[in-house]
């Protein structure tokens, strides 16, 4: 039996451990907004915050999340208070056709916690997650607005 905590809630699994978390969040716990974009850990829709880190959930088993707090996109804000990086997106309109922007959020707001003050530099290196539509021009701004954000500004 695997214990976990999944937006702030207590859940237990008893399925198959080796099943990927991105089909136990889709289907046991219900939460939409991890998607499944190519199955081998490339394109990062299905990022989710394992213990605060960015991870892609359709490589990791739910064996290896066993008493781990597990955040996704629908866990990220406080109540009716947007996350600095949701209300960036917003305010930059970065999205376009929306599929990846779950697990760009989820990368952005785990980058802003150990790089609160990205360059450019930095946000082409350390976000790896994919967009078809390319929204990076507009991606790379709503980072930096999102730092901002964050900093009360």
């Amino acid at each position: 039996m695997v214990q976990l905590t999944v937006n702030g809630e207590s859940r237990e699994f008893s399925g198959d451990e080796e099943m990927p978390l991105l089909w136990y969040l889709r289907e046991d716990a219900g939460l939409k907004g991890v998607k499944f974009g190519c199955g081998i850990a490339q394109c990062g829709a299905c990022t989710v915050h394992i213990d605060g880190q960015a991870i892609r959930s359709c490589v990791t088993p739910v064996a290896a999340v066993d008493g781990a707090s597990i955040t996704t996109i629908e866990g990220l804000s406080d109540g009716e208070t947007l996350h600095p990086v949701q209300q960036a997106w917003i305010e930059e309109d970065v999205a376009q056709c929306g599929y990846c922007q779950a697990g760009q959020i989820m990368a952005v707001a785990a980058m802003l916690e150990e790089t609160p003050n990205p360059s450019d530099d930095d946000i082409d290196r350390n976000l790896t997650n994919i967009c078809r539509c390319g929204t990076y021009y507009r991606l790379r701004k709503a980072v930096h607005r999102a730092a901002s954000l964050k900093r009360g500004g």
